[in-house]
Formats: structure tokens, sequence, C-alpha cells
């Protein structure tokens, strides 16, 4: 069975969803914490929380929301957004995150990113693999590497990272339906890579073929807060 990942994003300490990662695009859903607790209540044992003000000054914003949620649900929070540097990483992780997603510091700095995995161990770090035409996108999307997603975690997998967060950016918000191929050809590359596809999903058919497909892990969001997913139905797959 595919792990269900709810998605919370954050800006200005409230729940949002973008679509493309377009901040113009923002829709305000309400209170991290209550959505946190609806998830719990929906049976999620795992959330992925982003901090959306932190991705774009680089540097972690809301921890308090972070915070808020390690300590009134009994959530698995894994926590993304700004981390730059081992000052972020540590609060983020004093702020009760289990797991940390780190991408753009891969890309801008892969010798702290190799000492965070060797310090931190595999199993406390996510591989942030944000990709737009291609490319690994950094900064909260804003800017294009001109890393090619296949040398990006050809480098990280080999130094050992097992878990991958791979969003297509050009499907994020969209409900258009998640990159099915793209994420395919990575576990068939990686498959011993617990990958975690990002991206997309609109309804719950869309996650029942990942499911099928052998993608251990999906990230979701704008489509349950629209009323577009199933829980119930997919919690009994």
């Amino acid at each position: 069975m595919i792990e269900l990942i709810p998605a919370i994003d954050i800006i200005e300490g409230k729940c949002v969803r973008l679509t493309k990662g377009d901040y113009d695009t923002k829709k305000v859903y309400g209170d991290p914490l209550v959505m946190a607790q609806q998830f719990e209540d929906l049976g999620m044992r795992r959330l992925h929380v982003v901090d959306l003000d932190g991705a774009k000054s680089q540097h972690v914003v809301n921890l308090d929301a972070l915070k808020a949620i390690t300590t009134h649900t009994s959530l698995r929070v894994d926590f993304g957004g700004g981390v730059k540097s081992d000052d972020d990483l540590e609060r983020a992780f004093d702020a009760g995150a289990s797991m940390v997603t780190a991408g753009s510091i891969a890309i801008t700095d892969p010798d702290r990113y190799l000492g965070w995995l060797e310090r931190y161990g595999a199993e406390h770090l996510i591989l942030g693999a944000d990709v737009r035409v291609g490319k690994v996108s950094i900064n909260g999307w804003k800017e294009d590497s001109d890393i090619m997603l296949e040398d990006f975690l050809a480098r990280y997998m080999s130094a050992g990272t097992k878990n991958v967060l791979c969003t297509e950016i050009s499907r994020d918000g969209t409900l258009a339906g998640p990159a099915l191929e793209l994420y395919q050809s990575i576990m068939k590359r990686y498959p011993d890579c617990y990958l975690i596809a990002s991206g997309g999903v609109g309804k719950t058919e869309d996650i029942v073929a990942l499911d099928h497909a052998g993608i251990p892990a999906v990230v979701f969001g704008k489509a349950f807060y629209e009323g577009h997913i199933d829980l119930k139905r997919l919690t009994e797959l």
C-alpha cells in the first residue's frame, strides 16, 4: 500500500496552496494545526509541512506552526522550506520534525548536504528533487539550476540517500495528474529508493494509479482541500 502523506504549505502562519509554485496564486485553507488534527482524525500518520516563507527568504520562518503541530498531534512530520544552514536544520529538529527535506542546499552547497547525510543519517533526511523541464529548481522554485535530474539523483543516491521527494513543478497544484512515467523511470533505476511522488494529484484514482505502479509514497494537498480525494477509500486499499 502506498504511503499517504498530506501536505500543509504555510505562508504567514496559514495553510495555503499554490499553483506551479506561483505565490500570486495563493489560496488560504485555514490554520495549519487545525488541518493537521483533521488529517490525524482521518487516520493519517505522517505529514509533509512546507515553510513557503522560508523557501522564499532562504531561511526557516514558520517554526511556531511546526512546533504546534508536533506538540498537539502524534503525526510524524517531515519539514522543508528554507533549510539552508546547520542552524536551520537543528531548529527544525528541535521543533519536532522527524525528518527534514532539503533540496536547494544539495545544489548550492553539496558538501554541507553530504555532511548532514553523514551526521544525521539517511533515515532523517529527504532529498528534495523539484523538477522543471528536466532540471532541478531551487529557492522556492524561483530559480532553475543547470543540473539535470538524472545527474542530481545519481550523485546523492550513490552517497547513501534513501528518501527522495520528487515534485514535477509544471503539475503542482494543477490537479492534472501526477508525472507517473517520471516516477516509474526513477524507480526502475533506483528500486531501493523510497520515492515520494508530488505534484498533480487531482483525484483518488491518481493515487490508486501510483500505488499500482509501485511508487512507495505520495504527497497530496489541493486535491484533498478541494474535495477530490476519498481518504476512506484509499486507506482501505
